[in-house]
């Protein structure tokens, strides 16, 4: 009897144990797949805020501490958070890993005058 049951627990146990390996996990999206462009609205050390110029939705960004991840356009010049001010033109690259909230990667300032004119805003 004690046969029959381990066979039985083995044969149960086999395509459980199949379909555990053969399941692969979800793709794990790159940091700052997302990004928006817009006008900064509000800026603070916790958080930003930028109204998507496309949607006209306001969407808000966590900082965390000591953030530096701002840059101009070509990314070769580096700025300080008191660089930023309400009414410049960004674009927030970011992600929602960190308990469903969309924290800011990275930053980029633009120029409003290399944008087109039929795209520019304000």
């Amino acid at each position: 009897m004690r046969t029959l049951l381990v066979a039985a627990t083995l044969a149960a146990l086999i395509p459980v144990t199949t379909m555990l390996v053969t399941v692969t996990p979800a793709q794990a999206v790159p940091v700052g797949s997302s990004w928006v462009e817009g006008t900064l609205v509000h800026i603070s050390s916790a958080n930003i805020k930028v109204k998507d110029d496309k949607t006209g939705k306001e969407l808000s960004f966590l900082l965390v501490p000591h953030f530096d991840q701002i840059f101009s356009e070509d990314g070769k010049t580096t700025y300080q958070m008191k660089a930023l001010h309400s009414g410049q033109l960004v674009k927030v690259f970011y992600d929602q890993k960190m308990l469903g909230q969309r924290h800011a990667d990275r930053i980029l300032v633009l120029n409003r005058m290399e944008k087109k004119v039929k795209t520019q805003k304000g």
